[in-house]
């Protein structure tokens, strides 16, 4: 038992019958509808090939896109597709999530046979609408139709979507609700490196804090500073131009303009408050890169400019990679500017480069920053990749994981039970 919950040693698997959600939500090109990116479906494999091996009969459950994301919201075929090239091994489909063809195809499984459900997103149950505001407690969830019509089928259920931890749906909670439940290793390996990352990293502890999803930066950095497990915290993306402007920094129209129309102006007072406590635990960008026909660095002192502040300076890089070096623990979610364009792109490259040469322990996530480490060729020499998204950043705000509530909920009943099956 890992962290509370059942893993897949603590269970017979030949011959079973395991409903194995997983996380394959993956990037759609819209000009092709084909994948864009199958990072996270590689990243299921393992779990996958080991149930097969193992001998046991595999339905597979996943989502794609959401009604947030309607045009990514589309069939697994080409999921399944995509599954059985790296398998080596068939995948069977099977356009239907928990209706009479899924069920039927369930019964048909043969030992070491897997098949993919169609998305689950397509009930209405699992969308983000219906989660987010009806807002089902775990007993409910084990009612609804499509726990009601898969779980009897199963003996097991195993979920590997530690990138959908966060949310409390159906197929996540519900399932582990009445059936049998185990993480899956992935699973279990990225709350281990999550574990140790928010309750005892090596000090010192540097976290790298980015990208656009402010949110998420300021919601980790609250918890990681008041706790004390965070060093330093180094700022940069639209994180850091925050910074600057609860300092007082007038950035330029451009790039403030951007900060109102995205809402993200009362992160300003939070930035004030948390710089007012925690001041010199807290790093933020001392020069800045602008297009003028070309990559221009310029001061903080030059501000503001007319131009959009597009990647952080090299004074501000050099900055944080001596933090870096001198880290014992790193961790990094968010990029520092425009990395996908080569004029923004050396602020990430640079911090990305020296995360994965610093001796210390590196753990990364977000798809972005994932995506980013690819780009530059780094992502295998970083200590620990994270898929867990979502649930990573809310489990290092310090707020509890449904999936991973319902999976010790679990495993506490499978204890209680084997008590008492030994009286």
């Amino acid at each position: 038992m890992e962290s509370g919950i059942l893993t897949l040693d603590d269970f017979e698997l030949r011959d079973k019958t395991v409903l194995l959600r997983v996380d394959i939500n993956s990037p759609i090109d819209h000009r092709t509808g084909g994948l864009a990116d199958d990072n996270r479906i590689r990243k299921s494999v393992p779990a996958i090939r080991e149930l097969a091996e193992a001998g046991a009969r595999t339905a597979i459950l996943a989502h794609q896109g959401d009604t947030e994301d309607y045009r990514s919201l589309v069939s697994l075929a080409p999921h399944a597709e995509r599954l059985a090239e790296l398998l080596g091994r068939p995948v069977g489909f099977v356009a239907d999530v928990c209706g009479p063809a899924a069920i039927a195809r369930i019964r048909a499984l043969q030992s070491g046979e897997l098949v993919l459900l169609d998305n689950v997103r397509y009930l209405t149950e699992e969308v983000s609408t219906f989660v987010n505001y009806v807002k089902l407690t775990p007993q409910e969830m084990a009612r609804t139709w499509l726990v009601r019509s898969l779980a009897p089928l199963a003996d097991l259920f195993v979920c590997e979507a530690i990138a959908a931890a966060h949310r409390s749906a159906p197929s996540l909670v519900g399932l582990a609700e009445v059936l049998p439940a185990a993480g899956g290793r992935l699973f279990v390996d990225e709350l281990k490196a999550l574990t140790r990352i928010k309750e005892s990293p090596a000090q010192p502890c540097v976290y790298l804090l980015g990208g656009s999803r402010i949110a998420d930066a300021f919601s980790m950095m609250e918890q990681v500073l008041h706790q004390g497990t965070a060093h330093r915290v180094l700022t940069s993306g639209l994180t850091g131009e925050v910074m600057l402007m609860a300092l007082g920094r007038c950035l330029g129209e451009r790039t403030e303009g951007l900060i109102r129309d995205k809402g993200l102006e009362p992160f300003v007072a939070r930035a004030r408050s948390l710089l007012e406590a925690y001041g010199e635990r807290i790093f933020y960008p001392s020069d800045f890169a602008v297009d003028r026909g070309g990559r221009v660095e310029i001061g903080v002192e030059e501000l503001p400019a007319a131009e959009m502040l597009v990647d952080i300076g090299s004074e501000t890089v050099a900055r944080y990679v001596a933090e870096i070096e001198q880290a014992a623990t790193i961790f990094v979610n968010g990029p520092a500017g425009v990395y996908e364009q080569p004029l923004s792109a050396e602020g990430t490259r640079a911090l990305w480069s020296a995360v994965a040469d610093a001796p210390g322990y590196s753990v990364i996530g977000g798809g972005d920053s994932v995506a980013a480490a690819g780009r530059f060729g780094v992502r295998e020499r970083m200590g620990y990749v994270c898929t867990a998204g979502g649930g990573m950043v809310r489990f290092l705000s310090g707020q509890e994981l449904p999936v991973v509530e319902a999976l010790r909920r679990a495993a506490r009943r499978h204890k209680a039970a084997e008590q008492e099956a030994g009286q």
